[in-house]
């Protein structure tokens, strides 16, 4: 895969150092420009986009390239044909892996105060249409409506096992002072690292679901804040500490889909002020067309209700006409919920209570939801209501994909190994009523360990003769992508080992044979 050689624009490197950073396993990674502030340079008329960001700003910083000389990558463009992009690879990293990468310049770099969803579709084309060649994505975009993407992404894209990781800066990569390498090289080094199946922001060494972040700051480096979800992982001194009880994962055994209809013409937003008048709410709700509407609501979602009741009225009628009325609060943090009489009224208005959702994820959500053939009122009501990508909190019960229980992470390796043992020999035996007991009070550790091999549980009930056992697994949001010390899928061993039923089980479930899998079988 990497030739000895040494190019003459590369920095020296022996035979035996390139022989020895060829030991340690490498992740692949696709570097999406979409544009914003993070790759703009100094012109006359101020800062403007600049192209060729991988050979100017990554290209000659150590961080970014450990000199090796690295084949170029297959991008599949949009248009349907495969280009070779040149590669890069960093330096080997605490968790004793490379990360190599390629990155692809939009033709037109984006505008973020300008994006619509017809960019929102083609940065989520590109992650599909790359989906099987790289082992994560990370976009870099503006800030101005970084998280009205990320939110916007996050339900674009279903049964998703791989990170997508949006990033950008406060200030260009090019000025002398600049949060943008951080935030790329933190981007970048978690997305080949660590299997986190979420649409992700990630700014001043913190990782955000996506679709709980909104900014905060017009200047400042810590510009993006998540104030009803704690943080999925933190760049430290030290490491990365990943935060796994709250990482997400698709249940349902599907592949990975985009839904790229979005219905953003015909949903407006409007925040509650003092002294606003029944009159101006009915206008904004007999807007043509106009099928949603996003209500910024006071504190916990009070509104004006009157005494002539003329206000509640106006919303009565317009959820008569069918339009879909969800109510969020102005704060910061906190939740909508029936607490005081003026919200009460609102719900037996028939206004959907928004909970803790962000405006960005509110508007996005109803996007999606008002653009899905057959759709029925009651059920985009329904649906505005429960989260669908832990965009909302609400009871677990409600919750269509399940926080795992959080488990003491202090535990001893040795007790952590010998219940994983366990689960192999369960495993191994076709023991699904134990398997499942074990998953239903451990499965948050289990999941995630691995026994000297690399292997996952998947892994080992991929070769086992029990379907069963696999779709329990998948159930529960085993990784289909997880690889083992050899660089195995479960996909690539159960296909070796000819279990055919649990390789089709794999497949539905939206496993592929890693691109290097795939390589070793062509040679």
């Amino acid at each position: 895969m990497f030739s000895p050689s040494v190019a003459p624009d590369q920095p020296h490197q022996s035979l035996e150092s390139t022989m020895a950073a060829m030991q340690h396993p490498e992740s692949r990674v696709l570097i999406i420009m979409t544009g914003g502030t993070i790759c703009m340079k100094e012109s006359p008329q101020g800062l403007v986009p600049a192209t060729g960001f991988m050979d100017e700003a990554m290209r000659p910083r150590p961080s970014f390239n450990d000199g090796s000389i690295c084949e170029p990558l297959p991008v599949n463009i949009s248009d349907g044909t495969t280009e070779h992009r040149p590669s890069l690879r960093t330096p080997i990293s605490k968790y004793s892996r490379h990360v190599r990468y390629a990155l692809y310049e939009f033709p037109v770099l984006l505008d973020s105060s300008s994006i619509s969803s017809a960019g929102w579709s083609q940065i989520a084309t590109f992650v599909q249409s790359n989906y099987a060649l790289y082992d994560g994505f990370v976009i870099l975009h503006g800030t101005d409506s970084l998280a009205y993407t990320a939110s916007a992404l996050s339900f674009m894209m279903s049964a998703l096992g791989k990170p997508v990781i949006l990033t950008g800066s406060q200030a260009s990569i090019f000025a002398l002072q600049s949060d943008a390498v951080d935030n790329l090289l933190g981007s970048l080094i978690i997305a080949g690292t660590f299997l986190i199946p979420e649409v992700c922001l990630f700014f001043h060494r913190t990782l955000y679901r996506g679709n709980r972040t909104t900014k905060i700051s017009a200047t400042a480096f810590d510009a993006f804040g998540s104030p009803n979800c704690e943080a999925l992982a933190r760049v430290t001194g030290i490491g990365i500490d990943v935060n796994w009880a709250l990482i997400h994962r698709a249940t349902a055994l599907e592949r990975f889909n985009v839904q790229f209809a979005l219905d953003t013409a015909h949903v407006a937003c409007l925040r509650i002020f003092p002294g606003i008048t029944p009159a101006l709410l009915d206008s904004v709700l007999k807007v043509p067309g106009l099928h949603g509407l996003i209500l910024e609501t006071f504190g916990a979602g009070n509104a004006p209700s009157g005494p002539d009741g003329a206000f509640i009225d106006v919303i009565k009628a317009a959820i008569g006409r069918g339009i879909v009325i969800v109510s969020v609060s102005q704060c910061r943090s906190g939740t909508v919920s029936p607490l005081y009489e003026p919200a009460t009224i609102l719900g037996n208005a028939g206004v959907v209570f928004g909970h803790d959702l962000t405006t960005e994820a509110a508007l996005t959500k109803l996007f999606c939801l008002l653009a899905l053939p057959g759709l029925s009122y009651e059920e985009i009501v329904r649906q505005m209501s429960v989260p669908l990508r832990g965009e909302m909190t609400a009871l677990p019960s409600k919750h269509q994909f399940a926080h795992l229980p959080l488990l003491d992470l202090g535990a001893s390796l040795s007790s952590q190994q010998v219940r994983f043992a366990e689960l192999g020999y369960a495993i191994a035996a076709g023991e699904l009523d134990k398997i499942k007991s074990m998953l239903d009070t451990e499965s948050h550790v289990l999941l995630l360990a691995r026994d000297y091999a690399e292997n996952t549980a998947l892994h080992l009930a991929a070769v086992s003769g029990e379907v069963e056992v696999v779709r329990e697994l998948l159930r529960r949001g085993a990784s289909v992508h997880e690889r083992n010390a050899a660089g195995n899928t479960p996909l690539g061993l159960a296909d070796a080992a000819g279990r055919i039923q649990n390789a089709e089980l794999l497949k539905e479930a939206g496993a592929m044979l890693h691109v290097e899998e795939k390589e070793r079988a062509e040679l």
